[in-house]
């Protein structure tokens, strides 16, 4: 089954995104804990998106696919921003972070470590993110 959400790119849409993932995960009987993390993870990814591939741009949109099946879920997030190459990404160092009180940062690497794989590429004019979690929910 697909569950789909279309928002404007704008910080307050953040909460509407949580709403639905939460909601959508919920119904599918998942334990809190579970819930929590992969809410997580499709924020950050939403928000990041929303945040500096859109500039908040509320004439822009973020599409939020959620798809099930007996594997797992994947969820597909996409929009028109700038793309970000994932793999370039290096994760960041705590202990460095809390010396020097950075905010911020430790997203992607949270992301990295809750989902099971993460793809990234182009479809026609969108950047599409392509999040997968291994469960068993048949």
């Amino acid at each position: 089954m697909n569950h789909k959400l279309r928002i404007a790119c704008t910080k307050e849409s953040l909460k509407e995104i949580r709403k639905f993932v939460t909601q959508t995960l919920t119904d599918l009987h998942l334990p809190e804990i579970e819930v929590n993390m992969l809410v997580l993870a499709v924020e950050e990814i939403c928000a990041n998106r929303i945040i500096h591939s859109n500039n908040c741009d509320e004439n822009q949109h973020l599409n939020l696919l959620i798809s099930e099946n007996c594997d797992g879920l994947t969820f597909e997030i996409s929009d028109q921003g700038a793309p970000f190459d994932h793999t370039q990404y290096s994760e960041p160092d705590i202990n460095q972070l809390v010396k020097e009180k950075k905010k911020g940062g430790l997203g992607l690497m949270l992301v990295n470590r809750i989902m099971d794989s993460i793809e990234v590429f182009k479809e026609k004019d969108l950047t599409v993110y392509r999040l997968f979690k291994k469960l068993t929910i048949c």
